[in-house]
């Protein structure tokens, strides 16, 4: 899976608006990440997907988290147990 893992993130990095992409497990450790997003980050991304989730009420609903900035967005989303983080740059 790693291997699997690591080429999904380079083929991720490849976009030119995407500047940083990690994925965490459940407990926000780092499966693997590049550009922008480092392991600093898996803890607090995690956490995010976590509570954007205990938001609604529908439990198969998974919310997407949008942080805006005005050089960019963080797009943070849970798919299954792994948690994805992408950092795309304005455009």
């Amino acid at each position: 899976m790693e291997s699997t893992l690591e080429q999904h993130l380079d083929e991720t990095m490849k976009h030119p608006a995407i500047v940083g992409v990690l994925c965490t497990d459940q407990q926000g450790h780092n499966l693997g990440c590049r550009g922008s997003l480092s392991d600093e980050h898996g803890g607090v991304v995690s956490v995010l997907a976590k509570q954007a989730a205990a938001l609604t009420r529908d439990p198969t609903d998974t919310p997407t988290v949008c942080l805006e900035s005005d050089s960019g967005n963080i797009l943070v989303r849970t798919h299954g147990t792994i948690t994805v983080a992408v950092h795309k740059i304005a455009s």
